[in-house]
């Protein structure tokens, strides 16, 4: 997949004003609410079979599962959703070459499950805080979102710098969506899944995207061996880390790990550069240097 380079549309341009100003935002109707329908009932039976976590901050009243590209065909075009990942590379691209698939997890919060702890996801990785931002997630309702049944709870404003503050803010705003709408945050904006006090379940899907060059929350080439990958379409292989960041990360015998998704992969492979522009440049002049003594 490369960078976007038509007009963004204006509600990609109205969703990132949003995220710039609050962290957050919500998209409404995004995705058809019967391919909403089909996903969930493809998940259905996952769900069923699926243990609760173990841990207080995965919640034990609450039920998580990832590969969802294998599970069902009605997840990759929420992936590759044009104004999602318009969305995201201009957050991101600014701090990497190009992007990858950081999570696609389902998550269920039973009755009885209690609200989870504030927190921000960006701090998976130890890296400068306050002016990077490493992910943006994507929330997808399977079921309505409502203030009694566990809608996540985002606290706007707690973004960007504000993020190095070591305190819990206190305002938060409810989530309130339904199947089909798009609940968007950025990677630092803290936020928490709520309590569930109905009796009945919550359900959602959550995809998210980080920098191309970090270790991903979900370890994609396990979720999807090129057996699998390679029944994907290119921009979604590349995504789930069947692709190169330069300068030469994430390769496999020194060339772009698509080539594991050939037909026929030759036994011996010769590696090539992958070097950003600047690197390539240096190298050049440096090897030139030598030719003219």
């Amino acid at each position: 997949m490369t960078r976007l380079t038509h007009r963004r549309s204006s509600r990609a341009i109205d969703a990132c004003h949003q995220l710039d100003a609050q962290g957050w935002t919500i998209l409404r109707g995004l995705a058809p609410q019967r391919g909403m329908r089909d996903l969930a009932a493809d998940l259905e039976p996952v769900f069923e079979a699926t243990p609760f976590c173990t841990g207080d901050f995965y919640g034990a009243r609450t039920k998580r599962f990832g590969s969802l590209l294998r599970r069902s065909g009605h997840v990759s075009p929420l992936v590759l959703a044009p104004d999602i990942l318009e969305i995201v590379e201009h957050f991101l691209l600014p701090w990497c070459d190009n992007i990858q698939l950081n999570l696609g997890q389902a998550i269920a919060l039973y009755p009885g499950a209690p609200a989870q702890f504030p927190h921000r996801d960006q701090d998976m990785w130890q890296g400068v805080k306050g002016e990077v931002e490493y992910l943006v997630n994507i929330m997808w309702p399977l079921t309505p979102f409502t203030a009694r049944n566990g809608a996540t709870l985002i606290y706007p404003g707690t973004h960007r710098r504000n993020a190095l503050e070591d305190t819990i803010a206190d305002a938060s705003i409810c989530a309130e969506c339904e199947p089909g709408d798009a609940i968007v945050f950025l990677g630092s904006t803290l936020h928490g899944a709520g309590a569930n006090r109905t009796d009945t379940v919550r359900k959602a899907v959550v995809l998210s995207y980080c920098l191309g060059w970090l270790k991903p929350y979900e370890n994609q080439w396990l979720a999807y061996p090129p057996s699998v990958a390679r029944t994907f379409p290119a921009d979604l292989a590349a995504l789930v880390g069947y692709r190169q960041h330069r300068p030469n990360l994430g390769n496999f015998e020194g060339v772009c790990p698509s080539v594991l998704l050939q037909d026929m992969v030759p036994a011996h492979l010769g590696a090539i550069d992958a070097l950003r522009p600047d690197q390539a440049i240096a190298v050049t002049g440096h090897l030139a240097a030598q030719a003219t003594g």
